[in-house]
């Protein structure tokens, strides 16, 4: 019996899958094994997949069998019906973006991550600006015409690629809630923990010993090393697909922590995909419902669970076991004061809980005005040294800790940063749900038994992949809309009531 359309085109996206994971692992190894001089070469390489990607999404074929399923679509089930709706959407963005655009786009980000790198390195944004210049002005013809596409404003059609479902409408009034509030609570938990003495960590902690560690709490954790890799990069990220799944972070020898969390950040993005629903792994509806939603998963594990008293009590023993750590200054009542310190750290990746949706809004207000055209390449150093002095009330010291923290946008990902707001607040109403029904989750913590806790995620949002749209499964796994509301409660609770 010949296939139906719908069957037709289930196996079309088995193909498209493969090559996504194919497209995975050349830009995981773009950043962790690829020599210095090859980036011309990879950008060649992406950009011809990239492009037969494309090709094979807006083939007259697809839309054939797209249109032949809708219409006979009766006995399609709730998982078919919802992959074809899945499928519809990844075959309309693609048809909005012509083919020239996705090749150009991808030559311009592959040159562009590569001068980051360098001008990091140099500490020189003049290296990086020229190809900025060129991503930037390619992001906004791909703006403008998905936008158009999907009758969405060119900014909005960036976020809905990203966080699809989620507008700036959602943005802008969660980051209204939280600009009310946060100022306020990050003077007093400053004030607060103004008159604790806090004993720095000194010393040189090798990467070798760092891996160790961190390697021994992602097996904890459920991370399997038989089908994903740690390595390490200039900016942790994870790449690959679900059974191939590629981590990195980057370890600092003064700081026993940096390479820590960036891990736990990273193994919360594996083990949400690592969590999709297995019959559907190969097709759109087996993948994550968003980047939102991806960050709600580092930043609950990285965050909420790993700056925990109860995993700081788990952690303790494995200091000593992998430093040799011993002394008042890793106790564990030392320890909760360097993990939960109210700062104003100027960068992202080190900020506290409190203060890192003011970096988001930052980087949320910076791009809005370059794809807008408001702001120039050549301004972005000095624009963002007033917006941190602003928020943060000091200026970086070079472009290493100001602009050129973040590969985001060296990759053209314009759109992306809300998510990690949004994965704040998502994270904090998932983590009351999940105490509510798992209340003994800190004595499980405390003993390295994570294995409910991810039991309880697969159970409530992993595992229905991109079934839902995002506000359903977020109110259905929390209880609740979404809402800057639990993210409040979570931290006045911790910073401003807690005893550890």
């Amino acid at each position: 019996m010949s296939a139906t359309p719908y069957q037709q085109l289930e196996q079309e996206w088995r193909r498209l899958h493969a090559f996504r994971g194919a497209l995975s692992l050349l830009r995981w190894d773009a950043a962790v094994m690829m020599p210095r001089g090859s980036a011309e070469l990879r950008g060649e390489q992406v950009a011809a997949l990239e492009t037969e990607y494309h090709a094979l999404l807006t083939t007259p074929k697809i839309t054939r069998l797209l249109d032949r399923a809708k219409a006979n679509s009766q006995g399609l089930e709730d998982w078919q019906l919802a992959n074809l709706r899945e499928m519809q959407r990844q075959r309309d963005h693609a048809i909005a973006t012509p083919v020239m655009l996705i090749s150009r786009l991808a030559k311009a980000t592959a040159r562009a991550e590569n001068s980051w790198a360098q001008a990091r390195r140099e500490n020189n944004f003049a290296l990086f600006a020229p190809h900025l210049d060129e991503v930037l002005m390619l992001v906004r013809d791909k703006a403008a015409l998905l936008g158009q596409a999907l009758n969405l404003p060119a900014y909005d059609a960036l976020v809905d690629e990203f966080s699809p479902g989620i507008g700036t409408a959602d943005i802008d009034g969660l980051f209204k809630a939280l600009s009310r509030k946060l100022p306020g609570m990050i003077r007093a938990a400053s004030e607060a923990q103004s008159g604790q003495e806090v004993l720095p960590l000194i010393g040189k902690f090798s990467s070798s010993r760092q891996r160790a560690l961190v390697v021994e709490i992602m097996k904890a954790i459920g991370f399997s090393f038989e089908r994903g890799r740690l390595d390490e990069s200039e900016h942790p990220f994870t790449e690959g697909v679900a059974g191939d799944m590629r981590i990195t972070t980057r370890f600092d020898a003064a700081d026993p922590f940096t390479g820590l969390l960036g891990a736990m950040h990273e193994t919360g993005h594996a083990m949400y995909d690592l969590g999709m629903p297995l019959a559907w792994r190969d097709q759109p509806v087996g993948r994550d419902r968003g980047m939102a939603l991806e960050e709600s998963q580092s930043l609950l594990l990285e965050m909420i669970i790993g700056r925990s008293a109860p995993f700081l009590r788990y952690l303790q023993p494995l200091l000593q076991k992998h430093y040799g750590a011993t002394g008042p200054e890793w106790e564990f009542a030392n320890l909760h004061l360097l993990m939960t310190r109210v700062r104003r750290s100027l960068i992202r990746v080190d900020a506290d809980e409190m203060s890192y949706s003011l970096h988001i809004m930052q980087r949320y207000d910076i791009e809005k005005q370059l794809l807008a055209g408001k702001l120039a390449v050549r301004d972005l150093p000095e624009a963002w040294n007033a917006g941190m002095e602003q928020r943060f009330g000091s200026r970086p010291a070079g472009t290493v800790d100001g602009c050129l923290q973040d590969m985001h946008w060296a990759i053209g990902s314009f759109g992306y940063f809300p998510s990690y707001a949004l994965g704040l607040v998502i994270a904090a109403q998932l983590w009351e749900a999940l105490r509510t029904e798992l209340p003994e989750v800190d004595t499980l913590i405390e003993r390295g038994e994570f294995a409910p806790i991810f039991g309880w995620l697969r159970d409530n949002m992993h595992g229905f992949g991109a079934k839902l749209p995002i506000k359903d499964l977020i109110k259905q796994a929390s209880g609740q809309a979404l809402s800057a509301n639990a993210l409040l409660r979570y931290l006045q609770g911790k910073y401003l009531a807690e005893t550890p």
